[in-house]
């Protein structure tokens, strides 16, 4: 990249979260940027990075020097490729933590409050009150968030403001205002057991993939809600049916799967104790302009030669 002319590509595909046309416009006065929407993935000539959802192999064998992930995962990218290819990849890592949290807090309510099962009445007009001990209060329940990154953090502040004990897993012990208790995850089936909602907001890596299989589950009280907001990945989705189907635990919010769009034979479409969201935990009318604040700020270090902002590879 040339200091005095900068030529940024939008890929199509940034269309799954908004228009390319709005991030367009959000980067439209930054200084010496020429910011072009791209027709299809091979449209790379003459560019110098690429903002994009999803990646191609058209990026490769392109003569770019930066991607940004308009993501905060990046496990669709061959990091070793790029990295070999001298390609520098940063995520929107950061950009979630509010429309995250929001939507746990709206999990945590459903089913303290039970009210996605009077949504799902409405359609047939049913008029039910519930059982004396079916509802209950966020205030005084224990939430244990897997992963203290923006996200888990996100959901931690929010549950700590309804009144809820928050236990938090992490691999470095550093302490956090808005978390009670602190677990490594050596530690995780400990720190699960006590738990009414277990919320997992940990990126997909080796280290965490199937993190919640058969015997964290079983650790869960019986009574307790999984929640994942992280990658489908991390959960053992075969063994969270099975644990469903069997009353294991109470119930799961699930916005991520291990195979998207979630197919429609899944068992977990069916089931009244599950949340399903189409991997929206992070949608907002904002989401360019938080992105755009990224690229701006590395915009800003490629000028000083400095280091990039969520630089992954």
């Amino acid at each position: 990249m040339s200091e005095d002319r900068l030529v940024l590509g939008i890929h199509p595909s940034v269309s799954e979260l908004f228009p390319p046309s709005k991030l367009r416009e959000e980067l439209g006065d930054v200084p010496v940027v020429v910011v072009e929407e791209m027709d299809g993935d091979a449209d790379t000539d003459g560019l110098d990075g690429v903002v994009t959802f999803t990646y191609s192999e058209a990026f490769l064998d392109a003569d770019l020097q930066w991607i940004h992930c308009v993501l905060a995962g990046v496990d669709a990218f061959p990091l070793d490729d790029l990295e070999r290819a001298g390609i520098r990849l940063t995520n929107s890592s950061g950009v979630h933590g509010d429309a995250v949290g929001d939507t746990v807090l709206g999990y945590l309510l459903q089913f303290a409050r039970r009210l996605h099962v009077y949504r799902d009445n409405e359609p047939e007009r049913t008029w039910r009150y519930p059982d004396w001990h079916e509802t209950f209060t966020l205030s005084g329940e224990t939430v244990c968030v897997v992963g203290l990154g923006t996200l888990g953090q996100g959901v931690t502040s929010r549950a700590q403001g309804v009144g809820m004990d928050v236990a938090g897993v992490r691999r470095t012990p550093t302490p956090i205002p808005s978390v009670d208790d602190l677990y490594t995850p050596d530690a995780l089936t400990e720190a699960v057991a006590d738990a009414r909602f277990v919320v997992l907001t940990v990126p997909l890596s080796e280290r965490t993939r199937d993190l919640v299989g058969a015997d964290e589950l079983a650790a869960m009280r019986d009574d307790a809600y999984l929640v994942n907001v992280a990658r489908g990945g991390v959960v053992d989705q075969d063994a969270l049916v099975d644990a469903l189907e069997a009353g294991e635990i109470a119930g799961a919010a699930l916005d991520v799967f291990e195979e998207e769009p979630l197919p429609d034979d899944t068992p977990l479409w069916e089931l009244e104790n599950v949340i399903v969201t189409p991997h929206a935990a992070g949608a907002t009318r904002d989401y360019a302009g938080r992105v755009a604040a990224l690229i701006r700020e590395n915009l800003t270090r490629i000028r000083d030669g400095d280091s990039l902002a969520n630089q992954v590879v």
